[in-house]
């Protein structure tokens, strides 16, 4: 028995070192890669994820099949937990999880004593996201035309719920910022507060920069609305006269709060592989998501679906990470309180 023992161990030893003996081609080839995204079919993340699954394979050697599974729950936290606890941990399976999930571990928000959180946000291996999408609030004209405005006047801006981006951020603005805007929240969704502001009902709302100039372009082109302040790390290069919120922060504390917040709308659709994967697997993936987001015909589809392409690589996302990983944790304690104090 003893011998059938060490026979067994000897073998499975050998097949697991000659899986990792193999090139990214070989071990791709005939194998299917499984994208798991971490929200319901149909979805924001979903629909962009499956984009990329027609195109991405062509690019990874060995060319495999990639099959999307969506796991949603918890905001994603199933899905995170799943791939980095229970995912093969050899480069045949990848997860998109909500952009909210590198900041949670720090910020608690999803789940207050943490005990929802199994994962290490360091040691998971970002791919890359295909999409940056920085929140800027905009507001009708004759409301408010700069953010100045909205430190004298009652601006009322619409919201999907207590808890959802376009009410945080107005919130964190108007008490850290001094703005004295109105949250209204209980709308199905941004196309909902853009009927509600014809209708009268709002003023203003946040939203991503692309979804305002394709759905109500004409707003902007007319000037009906316009932008007054940006979540972004940076000034965005097609809005140089919006100023960002962590630039008009009055504390040094206040600006790196605002920038924690911000580096997730830097990697708004961020990929990632569990730990342990292989290096030269890693890099395999690396190139062809670099590789994808540069394929004529996957940008073809994506301008189809109103994707608006601006990727951000995962050494990039992988910085940002740490960036997070290494905010005072004062800092992260205030936003925390500020978040969930009464509304």
């Amino acid at each position: 028995m003893k011998t059938l023992s060490l026979l067994s161990c000897l073998l499975v030893a050998s097949a697991a070192t000659s899986a990792q003996a193999q090139t990214p081609a070989e071990f791709y080839k005939g194998q299917p890669v499984r994208m798991v995204i971490g929200a319901a079919a149909g979805g924001g993340y979903d629909v962009p994820g499956r984009v990329m699954q027609m195109h991405m394979g062509r690019h990874i050697p060995g060319n495999p099949t990639i099959v999307v599974e969506n796991m949603p729950g918890a905001a994603s936290l199933i899905m995170t937990n799943f791939l980095y606890n229970r995912a093969p941990r050899d480069g045949s399976v990848m997860g998109m999880p909500n952009n909210s999930v590198p900041l949670e571990p720090r910020l608690r928000i999803l789940s207050r004593d943490g005990g929802d959180v199994r994962f290490d946000v360091s040691k998971l291996i970002w791919i890359g996201s295909p999409v940056q999408e920085p929140q800027i609030l905009w507001t009708w004209s004759d409301a408010a035309r700069t953010f100045e405005d909205l430190k004298t006047k009652r601006v009322i801006i619409g919201s999907m719920a207590v808890g959802a981006d376009n009410y945080t951020l107005p919130l964190l603005a108007n008490r850290i910022l001094g703005t004295k805007m109105e949250i209204i929240p209980g709308y199905k969704g941004t196309g909902d507060t853009f009927v509600a502001a014809e209708q009268g009902e709002i003023q203003g709302g946040g939203t991503s920069l692309l979804n305002l100039m394709v759905n109500r372009g004409d707003w902007l082109r007319d000037g009906k609305a316009g932008f007054v302040l940006s979540f972004a790390l940076n000034r965005l290069p097609q809005l140089p006269n919006v100023p960002t919120a962590a630039e008009l922060a009055p504390t040094q504390a206040d600006r790196e709060l605002f920038r924690f917040i911000a580096m997730k709308f830097a990697m708004s659709r961020p990929l990632a592989l569990p730990p342990e994967v292989p290096q030269d697997r890693v890099d395999a993936l690396r190139r062809a998501f670099d590789e994808t987001m540069k394929d004529p015909l996957f940008l073809a589809d994506a301008k189809k679906i109103g994707l608006d392409v601006d990727p951000v690589s995962g050494v990039e996302i992988q910085k940002l990470v740490e960036e997070i990983q290494a905010t005072p944790q004062p800092v992260v304690d205030r936003l925390r309180e500020l978040l969930s104090a009464p509304k």
